[in-house]
């Protein structure tokens, strides 16, 4: 665990002489290092406005009908970084008739006249343009470096600058101890790109602080123009401090690049069983990978709050490893010692109670892993009387009672049983329920439709008396892994039994608008000859395939592993995020947004349901030591470049020296050695 709480005290301005007031909160704070005879007055960092959100009156139209867009009064804004982000501002800019120019130290001539812009390779000659606005969009780190090389004395004294920074408490500050008086100051944080706004701006948010605006009606009026940019094109207009932006910044906008880089590092892949879940999880790494890592080294450099924020991550990931460890401890003592038992090998003893799975994986896997292709079942507009089903329903929780309801709807006869009495809850679902297991069976269901947890599984099965039921009915699972209950049915189940081993990868909260396109996957472990035992299987299939499901057939150890690389990996980043108790704020992005339905979708499930994918998946253990990994390389990254930061202002200078004093010994000494004077004396 790494903490740094000498890196956490709220002082708005750095004690240290070569940082200024515009240097990295991380350095700002280190006690260590020698004071600044060369203080500035410290500025207040916290804004006393209350926060105010300004909803646009307007309802633009695309982008991509310029003529059409609302009418914003002109200003001469010149765009100082002009790489994708000062391209994309610049695009609206000149297509709301804004006469735009720009500098950059690369070459973007050619992509500026495509945009109608005028592109200055020299800052000179854009200032002496007299734009009434600059609008910095450079990347954090090297803002600071541009600013000052800035001929700022070429420009009006009462030009507006306007940065758009993601971390704004270092642009206020590095403006104001920068920029002559003269100069108005707003702080901006678009919060959106070229990849989450590429069909428009519109309920997008744009975050800002007017932080020095002058007195003259033409100067306010001029800061409402630039304003009025945004909300003409339907951006949400959030006033609010730089420091509570950074504070809530931290919690969001760094937490979702930090989760999706974590993410990243894992390799995540599409599988032909992705969860909407997971689904979330590959659109949010697709959206953070595109940026650069110095924007996410800049977040979390220059926010105060962002080591906070990584601290709690590593705690919360910690604990949710030790719960499952504490558990499987548990469960291992328990098989060892309980009873009194003679001492058994962790193998043998999870062998016999179903869960070797979770210990080898080698033991009970499926020999042969084939290749995923969409079933083919005949889909009738109605259930006809031949294929309706006699299906008992073990294990009456909310799942069996959100399955049943489909089932009894397609015309099916549905019975049900449980230790829990749901008596009502059947009878408003058209359901037979009974208390007794016999009294079930000795209906002769053809199907028997599991389910139960996945922990509770195992001891349901050995209580069923299976000597009631005819010998050839079709037991089904519904379980989130699937070696797990092949084995247990291989096992436990007479040979006369058929087994079909399914997963719809969806449920009440993910399936309450219909199971369109929503993976089914099934494996047919055992299903008879006989012509009648076929059709039975395959009209248990059709009740989903007939709901629109993406029939899925694979093998159960091809499923395990699949989703132990999708499922486990996204109720593991639910829970984590679910421990940190994130919650909405005025400022979400996009990503922030996925993280909160996740952990919403996440925190649905019982603990239960996360400890069986955990404990019966072979696979789980793998891919969680793989996520710590990938989040202690993230950490060794943003720790390592720190030190290199700090290494370079500490020593920098000394380093220097001391490396053209080895220089000089050399070339003194080699000059020495070719003199004449040497050659005689040797």
């Amino acid at each position: 665990m790494i903490t740094h709480p000498c890196l956490h005290p709220s002082l708005s301005k750095p004690s240290l002489s070569f940082l200024a007031s515009s240097s990295p909160p991380f350095l700002q704070h280190l006690s260590f290092l020698p004071t600044s005879p060369l203080i500035t007055k410290p500025v207040l960092v916290h804004s006393v406005k209350p926060l105010h959100v300004k909803w646009s009156s307007t309802n633009p139209t695309s982008q991509s009908h310029p003529d059409h867009a609302p009418s914003v009064s002109t200003l001469k804004i010149a765009i100082i970084g002009f790489g994708n982000y000062g391209q994309f501002l610049a695009k609206t800019l000149v297509s709301q008739g804004h006469i735009v120019l720009a500098h950059s130290r690369s070459d973007y001539s050619h992509v500026a006249k495509k945009l109608g812009v005028s592109f200055f390779l020299n800052p000179h000659d854009l200032c002496e343009q007299h734009p009434e606005v600059i609008l910095l969009c450079t990347s954090i780190i090297s803002t600071e470096q541009v600013l000052k090389t800035l001929p700022l004395q070429r420009l009006k004294r009462s030009t507006l600058l306007v940065d758009v920074l993601s971390v704004k408490e270092f642009a206020r500050n590095l403006l104001l101890d920068t920029l002559p008086p003269d100069f108005d100051i707003i702080c901006s944080h678009p919060m959106f790109g070229p990849q989450s706004a590429k069909q428009s701006w519109k309920d997008l948010f744009f975050v800002y602080e007017k932080v020095r605006i002058g007195n003259e009606s033409s100067r306010v009026q001029r800061c409402e123009q630039f304003l009025g940019i945004f909300q003409s094109e339907g951006c949400k207009m959030v006033e609010m401090s730089c420091q509570e932006h950074d504070k809530l910044a931290a919690g969001s906008q760094f937490m979702t690049h930090t989760v999706g880089r974590v993410l990243d590092m894992l390799g995540l892949e599409s599988t032909p069983i992705n969860t909407k879940g997971y689904e979330t999880l590959l659109d949010l790494v697709e959206n953070t990978c595109r940026d650069s890592f110095d924007l996410y080294y800049g977040l979390f450099l220059y926010n105060k709050s962002a080591l906070e924020m990584v601290e709690r991550l590593d705690l919360a990931f910690d604990a949710l490893r030790n719960e499952l460890f504490g558990r499987l401890h548990h469960v291992v003592r328990k098989q060892l010692f309980e009873n009194g038992e003679k001492v058994k090998s962790v193998r043998d003893s999870s062998y016999q109670t179903g869960a070797a799975s979770a210990f080898s994986s080698n033991a009970l896997r499926s020999q042969d892993v084939t290749i995923p292709y969409e079933f083919k079942g005949k889909i009738l507009e109605s259930v006809d009387d031949s294929s309706k089903l006699k299906i008992a329903i073990v294990g009456f929780g909310n799942f069996g009672q959100f399955l049943a309801k489909t089932l009894a709807r397609q015309g099916h006869s549905v019975l049900a049983y449980s230790r829990t009495d749901y008596r009502d809850a059947a009878q408003k679902l058209g359901v037979s329920f009974f208390s007794d297991a016999n009294d079930l069976f000795e209906e002769h269901p053809e199907v028997i439709l599991l389910c139960t947890s996945i922990l509770s599984t195992e001891k349901v099965l050995k209580s069923l008396p299976f000597q009631r039921l005819k010998r050839s009915t079709l037991f089904v699972d519904v379980l989130s892994v699937k070696e797990f209950p092949r084995n247990l049915f291989l096992q436990h189940l007479l040979p006369e039994f058929d087994i079909l081993c399914t997963h719809p990868m969806f449920g009440p909260e993910s399936g309450k608008n219909g199971w369109n396109e929503l993976p089914f996957v099934f494996d047919k472990v055992r299903i008879g000859n006989d012509e009648r035992r076929v059709a039975r299987c395959n009209s248990f299939l059709d009740i989903f395939a007939r709901e629109g499901c993406r029939m899925v057939e694979m093998t159960c150890a091809e499923h395990d592993w699949h989703a132990a690389g999708s499922q486990f990996i996204t109720h593991t980043m639910g829970r984590v995020l679910e421990k940190l108790q994130l919650e909405s704020t005025p400022i979400n992005t996009k990503g922030y947004e996925t993280l909160l339905k996740l952990v919403e979708n996440t925190a649905g499930d019982s603990f239960e349901l996360y400890y069986g994918l955990f404990m019966y998946n072979v696979n789980a253990m793998e891919q969680l030591e793989r996520m710590d990994f990938a989040f202690e390389s993230l950490k060794k990254q943003l720790f390592g470049r720190l030190h290199g930061v700090l290494r370079k202002e500490l020593f920098g200078d000394s380093e220097k020296l001391e490396v053209l004093q080895e220089k000089s010994v050399k070339k003194n000494g080699a000059a020495l050695s070719s003199s004449p004077e040497s050659v005689k004396i040797s």
